[in-house]
């Protein structure tokens, strides 16, 4: 984190050792057929670059090389493939953005591009050359509607990685990837937010929660002299207005738990047949661990915390100072068990609130 995080990129040979692939080619290419799963095919036709979007209903065109399946977020799909999360924990998980999988087979590839996301590339099965460059003023043009390209670049990492190898690549840096021979890459990707996508997200929760509704009032206004004019001190009344909200740390906290803890792709909820109650939850709970379902989003802000206060896909869950060990761990661990929610297991609005939780699918037993 001192030396390469958003800084430079760097290969960590057998950064996985023993590493085998998290899930089978067919099980994505499965995936890659449901409407709700992102997904696209990258190929080349006569020259040209060629992409299609998903769902698929068959691969048979394609042949035996020179294309690539990627498919967004398998974290929320794969059990198995959300544990890829846990060893980059060093890094919080409301900058995760998801796994995202690549299935090439010989010379496949998306093509050179340039990435607004810090990404760790982990080699599966096969062989995969990377070559990365420095950042700098790389023009880039579309070499498809859905492919955003840049120009040739001199390599400052030039590699063959391995299953069990890892490139890591920050934001900026021009980087090109071909298979060379069938392979499988799973990339943990982590995206910051945008200020105007922080912005947009604030008004749509002002306005959600009809906040900031206090109009702009000037009692004591001097008698202005050129009607088509926003004066100095107007303009700063303006901004003082805007400021304001922008200084309300309860709001801001609000706002900030509910949008980061929202997901940008769908969640593989399992409703169960047979629902718990708050009893049988808790006798189960004595039995095995409840696993957090891939891609759910779970966090607390330091000013709420010792409320009890955290935010579950954008809903915000106030369940007192007494249960804040229960929180903490509801949003720190993938895995919880009796011990780790004890603070909650006998509370009604907690117990309440899990039980909805589960029935739903966001955690689940594995039994």
């Amino acid at each position: 984190m001192a030396h390469y995080w958003q800084q430079k990129p760097v290969v960590i040979r057998q950064g996985f050792k023993g590493f085998v692939d998290l899930i089978s080619p067919e099980d994505l290419a499965g995936l890659a057929c449901e409407a709700e799963v992102e997904s696209r095919l990258v190929y080349k036709q006569d020259g040209q670059w060629q992409a299609e979007f998903g769902p698929f209903e068959s691969y048979e065109k394609l042949g035996d090389s020179g294309w690539s399946l990627i498919v967004q977020a398998v974290n929320h799909w794969s059990p198995e493939v959300a544990t890829l999360v846990q060893p980059f924990s060093f890094i919080p998980k409301w900058r995760l953005d998801d796994v995202m999988i690549s299935y090439s087979t010989p010379q496949g590839g998306v093509g050179p591009h340039i990435d607004l996301y810090d990404v760790f590339i982990c080699q599966g099965s096969g062989r995969r050359l990377w070559r990365v460059g420095d950042r700098g003023e790389h023009r880039q043009f579309a070499a498809h509607a859905a492919l955003l390209h840049t120009d040739p670049f001199d390599a400052i990492i030039d590699v063959e990685l391995l299953p069990g190898d890892i490139l890591y690549i920050p934001p900026g840096f021009p980087h090109d990837g071909v298979s060379l021979e069938t392979s499988m890459s799973f990339s943990v990707g982590f995206r910051g937010k945008s200020a105007s996508d922080m912005l947009s997200g604030l008004a749509d929760h002002v306005i959600d929660k009809e906040l900031g509704k206090t109009l702009f009032s000037d009692p004591g206004r001097p008698i202005q002299e050129h009607q088509g004019q926003i004066s100095a001190r107007d303009f700063s009344m303006i901004r003082a207005q805007l400021a304001e909200l922008l200084a309300d740390d309860a709001l801001m906290a609000d706002f900030a738990g509910g949008f980061l803890s929202k997901t940008k792709c769908v969640l593989d909820l399992q409703a169960l047949d047979e629902p718990f109650d708050e009893d049988s939850l808790r006798t189960e709970l004595q039995q095995q661990d409840l696993q957090r379902t891939g891609g759910l989003r779970c966090f607390y802000l330091d000013a709420g915390i010792a409320q009890g206060l955290c935010y579950v896909d954008g809903e915000r869950h106030d369940f007192g100072a007494a249960l804040q060990p229960a929180v903490l761990a509801l949003c720190d661990q993938d895995s919880l068990n009796a011990a780790a929610l004890r603070s909650g297991l006998e509370d009604p609005q907690f117990m309440r609130q899990l039980v909805i939780w589960v029935n739903a699918g966001c955690w689940y037993f594995e039994s």
